[in-house]
């Protein structure tokens, strides 16, 4: 089981190069309700365009990957261990690949360096 990241989630839906590593995989993709937030955060606050007739929802909808929902008690317990990030949206997805045991495609230089180096898929 691999979980995304939201820059992972951005690279597969753009067909960037850096997402071709996943293609290779077998394990099933999964994305965190948190990337649907962080994503929502990047368009209101100017740095992401939503494409036209595609909402974050149809994103989390994406056949490409499965949403998980952990329970958001299980989920900020699990965050308050991750202390060597003051980002909250990396803070809260490494914790749900932490608490999941999955794999956390990534290509966050500071997620690489802090996550165990069997609990990443570096992009």
């Amino acid at each position: 089981m691999i979980l995304l990241d939201t820059s992972a989630i951005l690279w597969i839906l753009a067909g960037h190069r850096r997402a071709r590593r996943l293609q290779e995989e077998t394990a099933r993709l999964y994305m965190s309700p948190v990337s649907m937030l962080e994503l929502k955060y990047l368009v209101e606050s100017g740095r992401l365009r939503e494409t036209p007739g595609r909402s974050v929802k149809d994103v989390a909808d994406d056949p490409r990957w499965q949403l998980d929902s952990p329970s958001s008690e299980r989920l900020f317990t699990a965050a308050l261990d991750v202390v060597w990030t003051r980002d909250p949206f990396d803070r809260l997805i490494a914790a749900h690949a932490l608490l999941r045991r999955w794999r956390i495609a990534t290509g966050d230089r500071h997620l690489l360096a802090q996550l165990p180096k069997n609990g990443v898929v570096a992009l």
